[in-house]
């Protein structure tokens, strides 16, 4: 492939692009940021390790310079706010959900043929409000998750069996993080069912443990995970660039699977150069299929939330947005002030210390100066003295 795109270069985009670059995946990867420099300094980072790490992929930072995406192939959006300790996913609801249209419209511009991967939180409602900006093929526009939450879940039953994660095979379905559904049913290990392993007590602590991934990680680190989420997307993007065909789970649009129609929701999938290329619809039990459903109903709610609609709410929803859209502002506007303050107190203290040089170096050379006059003055003295002497003698 010959261009693809992460928008954000926060630690997720950074981690994806980083990802992308080491599988040489494409002749060229950009990354793009609002934050000045940001973007151009980690992808110079980046690149500086091609040597190292032998790939020939080149990457390269623009600062909301969105003509240098031209023509990628694949663009995975990451911006929006990360999430701090004590906040809900849906907390970020109404900021995300703006900067993701307006990313993704942007996006769209100049590479309407792209296929969008949306890794933003809320997965699921970001998603929605990604496909109902870019305004194409659902099957172009799908979100990462359920790759990182199975991830999790395999790593857990990992350890909790003290065996290699790589012999851990699983699927889920529904929402990213609290609403996720999951179905032991389908999970094994080489081939034996985990229920022939784990009982049912241990089986849900792992589960739930899953369903709370995400916020450990925030309650421990202060803010999202990223080499999971990262290394998720960049999995994502090799099944595409390669058209693997592989089965993941995958945030898509269902028209009708699962009983389901208009929402996105994490079902599995075949991923290929096309996309999404088909919706695998397994067999599920009532009690999977009623958390699916409720899982659903959650996801629908949070994304009506997101999207302003006409009607007798449109003015309420338009004001919301507005505001939304000046905290934003006000709060790249802050960044860029605290970043400029700190680089102009950084060349001030380095003037002052040069000047402070400067003197304490005048001084030195004052007193060398008036040592040196001192000894030729009592220098001079001295010859006049002697000559004193021998006129009286």
């Amino acid at each position: 492939m010959k261009k693809i795109t992460v928008i954000g270069a926060g630690n997720v985009g950074a981690t994806v692009a980083n990802v992308v670059a080491h599988k040489d995946l494409a002749r060229e990867v950009v990354l793009v940021d609002i934050k000045e420099g940001t973007a151009e300094g980690k992808a110079l980072d980046i690149w500086q390790t091609s040597s190292i790490n032998n790939f020939n992929t080149h990457v390269s930072g623009s600062t909301n310079d969105y003509l240098k995406t031209k023509g990628s192939g694949i663009v995975v959006i990451t911006s929006g706010l990360p999430r701090k300790p004590g906040m809900s996913r849906d907390d970020l609801i109404k900021t995300n959900a703006l900067i993701v249209k307006d990313v993704t419209e942007k996006v769209i511009k100049y590479s309407p043929e792209a296929i969008i991967i949306i890794v933003s939180n809320p997965l699921d409602v970001m998603t929605y409000c990604a496909y109902k900006a870019a305004l194409k093929d659902e099957r172009k526009v799908f979100g990462m998750a359920g790759i990182l939450d199975t991830g999790r879940y395999r790593s857990f039953i990992a350890e909790a069996l003290s065996i290699s994660p790589k012999d851990v095979h699983s699927m889920l379905l529904g929402g990213h993080g609290d609403t996720m559904v999951p179905l032991p049913r389908y999970t094994s290990v080489g081939g034996i069912p985990i229920t022939e392993l784990l009982n049912k007590d241990e089986i849900d602590k792992i589960v739930e443990r899953t369903r709370k991934g995400g916020g450990e990680l925030v309650n421990l680190m202060g803010t999202s995970a990223w080499y999971a989420p990262g290394a998720a997307a960049a999995q994502m993007v090799e099944a595409i660039v390669d058209d693997q065909k592989r089965i993941f789970p995958v945030c898509t649009r269902l028209n009708g699977e699962y009983g389901l129609k208009d929402v996105f929701l994490g079902v599995p999938v075949r991923l290929g150069s096309q996309g999404v290329e088909e919706v695998i619809e397994l067999k599920l039990d009532k009690d999977e299929k009623k958390a699916l459903e409720d899982s659903a109903r959650t996801e629908r709610e949070a994304s009506e939330r997101a999207i302003v609609r006409r009607g007798a709410r449109a003015r309420a929803a338009v004001i919301s947005q507005a505001i939304a859209e000046s905290a934003y502002e006000v709060l790249i506007h802050i960044e860029r002030s605290i970043a400029k303050a700190a680089t102009e107190r950084a060349r001030l203290e380095e003037s002052r210390t040069a000047r402070d040089g400067e003197t304490l170096t005048v001084r030195t050379r004052g007193r060398e100066l008036t040592a040196e006059l001192e000894q030729l003055t009592s220098s001079v003295h001295k010859d006049e003295i002697a000559r004193a002497e021998q006129r009286m003698r």
